[in-house]
């Protein structure tokens, strides 16, 4: 309440400040204006006057001045007319004027001035009890100078003015009425009663009895911003409560569930304090204008999918490219910023690049070299020599600024992320060898025949070889670049251990099966949408919907998939109008030849197989070719029957984890391919052969006719060995091995690195 006095006595106080500001404007130029209407209908009088009188004084006639005075007397607020003689003595006028011969000296001073002047002059002043004025011509006659004066009573503005006053302070009366009782009602309306409601659906939250996202949209929109963080403390709470209820159903049961908050713990004692450091070619907060706004975007990546949790639970530096349009508006003189920006938890280091170094390092060597040469995709790599060179100089880059970032932490541990950092590992001990470091290649690894294509394979090698730890997706590419260094390097293997030494330094390469952030606190489920609502947006319907997550690469197998889709309707036209196949493709690397080729492929394939089966307010295959968001992709994960990765050949692919996650109804089919590393996980996934047109179809077939208790216990066997093996557990798993690994602070001197 006294919140609402406050702000009543503010707002009051305001339009008293505005009354008393308009109020004097309007005095002022109302009595200017009054006074300069009183001073032209003087001037018009005077003027009348002097021409009655001339020839009266031109002949000396005096005693005519006083009746031709009293003839013009008779007007409105007009006091009477004399005539004066040049020095302001009184010759005649009009009855009553003065009574007396003498003019007041005010009087005189007006004539005077007048008649030297040989203008009209004129004054208002106070004589006796009256305001007047006073407005007074020259008479040039043969017989001298003489003067006509006009007198008017001025009172009139005073008393104007008098009721302006009145009259404002009248309005402003009701005005603080009204306010008052408007700021009152709306004040209860508006932010009272919905945080007294918000009050009570909390309460219920706290309680159990009511969903974290249950908060009504009016309040919402009431709230504003507020009620967004609002929400968010609601979800925070119910997260808590059930991961809280999970832990102690997992005692009670021996078992353990890693969680932001165990993990964030066993990295303090694993690291005794000490931050972490994450090297990654894509930010995880990216700010782009938006019109004269700077808007925050989370990038499209798994990577970030992957890491950002972890970076929450437990703080450190994250250091990437900066590469939005407004990025260098947002950082501090050390290119630094604190994120998520809603609740800062850790710090964003942002790396500056030319187009050119960009075009080289990530385009050029990363995307055109070694991705399509550890994907083995059929798609021939181009290793260009200029390409190479600004892949070493953008390495010397980030190199440079991470040691900067270590300055002042003693045995700092390092998590470099995947291909565009090979030689980054190396450039860092050679400075800090008392840094453990780790590279996570998130891509696979191919068999050493394939890896010999590339020109610089012994740097590659070499470079990777600087990390403490290597980490991989599965077993099988652990295996297979063991074998590579094997084949190209002069090193020592243990194949009991899985060690590598080289030139007196150790390095372990080891499966860490990346994941997602899946816990007992599971974020609330979305809410149920229908088959026609999902669709409606595109003018379509269809009784059944599958769905395709994937960034727009031909790596993905979305060619094969969308002729698996075409090969299942011709074999079961049943299905024809009221299947449905989704895929949700964002544009990826559109500066490189072959992926602009890939994506007009793409498009050309699924207008072809929407001819071939086109019928009236159906499609067999809904193209949306934009970036999506997860709230843009939630609702397809949520209603699709049938999800399908059908990649040729993938690291992990986290869509198809994302998937099992998003389905609390434990109910749709996963459709896998066997190239991922997912599918060794995953096993109660539909796996298929995606090279394998009739097997994906007859996947497809058999998805949709899986009777519902099958599908529920394949989604929940699938989704309790990712509630196991979380993202958490991951990086518990990752962290723990770095920090057990025993330093060599005195590398040989064969290792001879320089940062320029």
């Amino acid at each position: 309440m006294r919140a609402t006095l406050k702000l009543i006595v503010t707002l009051l106080l305001v339009l008293a400040a505005l009354f008393i500001v308009s109020s004097l404007w309007q005095v002022r130029t109302e009595k200017a204006r009054l006074k300069s209407e009183l001073e032209r209908n003087a001037g018009l009088l005077a003027d009348s006057f002097r021409e009655a009188v001339r020839p009266a004084l031109a002949e000396g006639h005096l005693e005519k001045l006083a009746p031709i005075a009293d003839e013009f007397s008779n007007r409105e607020d007009l006091l009477g007319l004399c005539v004066h003689d040049k020095d302001g003595r009184l010759v005649a006028g009009s009855s009553g004027v003065f009574g007396a011969a003498e003019s007041p000296k005010a009087v005189r001073d007006v004539v005077q001035t007048a008649v030297r002047q040989g203008r009209p002059a004129g004054d208002f002043m106070r004589l006796g009890e009256r305001d007047i004025h006073a407005y007074s011509t020259p008479v040039l006659t043969g017989a001298g100078e003489y003067a006509v004066t006009v007198f008017h009573k001025a009172g009139f503005i005073h008393e104007r003015l008098r009721r302006i006053w009145l009259m404002n302070l009248l309005r402003i009366a009701v005005i603080w009425v009204l306010v008052s009782a408007t700021t009152l009602g709306v004040f209860y309306l508006n932010v009272m009663r919905p945080i007294r409601k918000t009050a009570d659906w909390i309460k219920k939250v706290r309680m159990g009895e009511a969903k974290p996202d249950q908060l009504s949209p009016a309040e919402e929109r009431l709230l504003g911003p507020i009620a967004k963080e609002i929400s968010k403390l609601a979800i925070s709470l119910v997260q808590a409560r059930e991961a809280a209820e999970e832990e102690a159903r997992l005692r009670q049961s021996s078992e353990s569930l890693w969680t932001p908050e165990r993990l964030k713990e066993f990295v303090r004692l694993k690291l005794q304090g000490r931050p972490l450091f994450v090297v990654s070619n894509r930010e995880p907060y990216q700010h782009v204008k938006k019109g004269k706004e700077i808007e925050c975007v989370v990038p499209a990546s798994g990577l970030v999918t992957a890491l950002e949790p972890v970076l929450k639970a437990c703080g450190g530096t994250w250091i990437a490219e900066g590469n939005g349009d407004a990025d260098r508006e947002t950082v501090d003189e050390s290119d630094r910023l604190r994120v998520p920006p809603e609740e800062p938890q850790y710090t964003l280091r942002r790396v500056w690049l030319t187009k050119e170094e960009e075009a080289g390092y990530y385009y050029g060597f990363s995307n055109e070299g070694l991705w399509p040469l550890c994907h083995v995709a059929h798609t021939r790599p181009t290793f260009r020599e200029t390409d190479w060179q600004a892949y070493e100089a953008v390495n010397k880059k980030f190199a440079k600024a991470l040691l900067q970032e270590l300055e002042g932490t003693s045995e700092p541990c390092v998590l470099i992320q995947d291909y565009h950092f090979a030689l980054l590992p190396r450039l860092i001990k050679a400075e800090r060898p008392d840094a453990r470091v780790a590279i996570f290649w998130h891509i696979p690894w191919p068999n050493p025949e394939s890896f010999s294509i590339c020109p610089w394979q012994q740097e590659v090698l070499d470079g990777m070889l600087g990390a403490d730890l290597i980490g991989f997706h599965t077993q099988y590419h652990c295996n297979n670049f063991v074998q590579t260094v094997d084949r190209i390097l002069e090193c020592r293997i243990d194949y009991e251990h899985f060690n590598v030494n080289r030139e007196g330094h150790t390095t372990w390469i080891k499966p860490f099966p990346i994941s997602i952030a899946f816990s007992g606190g599971e974020s609330p489920a979305t809410a149920p949408v229908s088959k026609t609502e999902l669709l409606k947006p595109y003018g379509i319907t269809a009784d059944f919907v599958g769905v395709g997550v994937d960034r727009l690469d031909y790596t993905k197998g979305i060619l094969e998939r969308f002729r698996a889709v075409e090969h299942f309707l011709e074999k079961n036209p049943e299905y024809q109008g009221r299947f449905t196949f989704v895929e949700l493709g964002a544009p990826s690397r559109s500066l490189i030849q072959k992926y602009q080729e890939f994506v007009y492929e793409v498009e050309r394939e699924a207008e072809r197989i929407n001819a071939r089966f086109k019928a009236k307010n159906w499609k067999a295959i809904l193209l949306l070719k934009k970036h999506h968001s997860q709230k843009d992709i939630a609702p397809f994960y949520a209603g699709a029957d049938v999800c399908m990765v059908t990649s040729l050949h993938d690291g992990m692919n986290l869509v198809a984890k994302e998937f099992v996650m998003a389905r609390q109804d434990e109910r749709g089919v996963l459709i896998l391919s066997q190239f991922t590393g997912a599918a060794r996980e995953l096993s109660d996934a539909v796996i298929v052969n995606p090279y394998d047109t009739a097997q994906t179809a007859e996947a497809i077939r058999t998805a949709l006719l899986m009777r519902p208790h099958e599908q529920e216990e394949r989604m929940r066997r699938m989704r309790a060995l990712l509630k196991d093996r979380n993202v958490y557990r991951w990086a518990a798993d990752l962290i723990h091995e770095l920090a057990g690994v025993r330093l060599d602070l005195h590398p040989t001197q064969a290792v001879n690195v320089r940062i320029l």
